[in-house]
């Protein structure tokens, strides 16, 4: 299995849509749909004009993890999209790390400063992830006021990578 992690824009959008869905709908029975996430029909509008990034997580071609950065202030992004298929988690791929890694090269490289995120109480494993990677839980009211909300979030983390 080759793992490769490549910066996708609107032609992936579909594959994109089909990944995200299926693991908030059906593993986690999250109650949200395309409607609620039109960012995923215009990543490029979306993530890269402001000056943020997607990226697919591909093994052997298939799309199989995403994450995404919301540039939102001038040294602040958010991450967004952070998903792996069920199959492809845990440590013998290290999906979910490389893509964080991917992410946070980029900012260094952009002058990006401050990482938030936005999660949810079911997501334990995800919350995990985050915090070995030394995320610290932040309240939703020291978030930057130009964080982007998630109206289903209702954790939050920060990470300063000077």
């Amino acid at each position: 299995m080759k793992l490769e992690i490549q910066s996708i824009g609107n032609s992936y959008s579909e594959q994109v849509i089909d990944l995200i869905l299926t693991i908030q709908q059906k593993e986690f029975n999250i109650p949200i749909t395309i409607e609620d996430q039109p960012d995923l029909l215009r990543i490029e509008s979306f993530y890269k004009e402001a000056g943020g990034n997607f990226w697919g997580a591909f093994v052997d071609g298939e799309l199989v993890g995403s994450i995404a950065l919301v540039k939102f202030d001038e040294k602040a992004g958010a991450i967004r999209k952070m998903f792996v298929k069920k199959e492809f988690r845990g440590k013998e791929l290290n999906i979910a790390q490389e893509l964080l890694d991917v992410l946070i090269s980029f900012c260094r490289k952009n002058g990006i400063n401050d990482l938030y995120l936005g999660t949810i109480t079911v997501l334990k494993a995800a919350q995990r992830f985050y915090e070995r990677n030394e995320f610290l839980k932040t309240g939703k009211s020291d978030l930057p006021v130009k964080f982007p909300l998630m109206s289903a979030d209702d954790i939050f983390y920060h990470l300063n990578i000077d």
